[in-house]
This record gives structure tokens, C-alpha cells and sequence, in this order.
């Protein structure tokens, strides 16, 4: 159950690789290590999920939330890199109809 999230940061873009599982144990700290970027204006926010292994209705939460943030303050969120798995998750719930979700990971992290 252990969670590495990967920050670089460039004037309004954040790049963001995720590798583990995010569940209930691991959504706190990566809920802290993202949400101060939400709460910037105008942010560009992309993360790469390919090297996520599992993620439960927890770790949902926390990309709902900073899908929130970001974009009341004019930014945009982006998701890619996610397996069949974790994209179905997101189908399921009705988010990848008002999220930017990429199966395939853009521009490298």
C-alpha cells in the first residue's frame, strides 16, 4: 500500500506521475501533495496514472475534488495513462464525461 507522486512544476503547468495504489491509506497524502495546485489560478494540471495499480472510490474523491479546484479557478485537469481498469472506474461514475481522461499518456512525465 505505498503511493510515489512525482511534481514538476513549470510557470502554470504541473506534470504529475503517480505510481502505486491509491486507496483509502494513500488518498490523504496525495489529496496533500496535489490540492495547493488547485487552488492556484489558471493551472494546467496533467497526471499520469500508467503506473497506477489499483485506485478505490477514495482515490475518486481526491480527482474530484481537484478536478473542482482547478477549474474554478480557469484551470484544466487533465488524466491519462489510465489502464482498462481504472478507466471503466471512471466510466462507471459518469467522470469521463466531464473530465479530459486519456488512455494513452501525453507528452511524457
Amino acid at each position: 500500500m505505498n503511493i510515489s507522486i512525482d511534481i514538476q512544476e513549470s510557470e502554470n503547468h504541473v506534470l504529475v506521475k503517480i505510481n502505486g495504489e491509491i486507496d483509502a491509506y494513500t488518498a490523504p497524502k496525495l489529496r496533500e501533495s496535489l490540492v495547493p495546485y488547485g487552488e492556484k489560478e489558471e493551472i494546467w494540471m496533467s497526471i499520469d496514472l500508467s503506473d497506477v495499480s489499483y485506485m478505490d472510490s477514495t482515490g475518486l474523491g481526491v480527482f474530484v475534488g481537484l478536478f473542482k479546484s482547478i477549474r474554478a479557478n480557469n484551470g484544466k485537469l487533465y488524466l491519462s495513462g489510465l489502464s482498462e481498469r481504472l478507466k471503466r472506474l471512471f466510466d462507471i461514475t459518469g467522470l469521463t464525461n466531464i473530465m479530459e481522461i486519456y488512455t494513452e499518456v501525453e507528452g511524457g512525465v
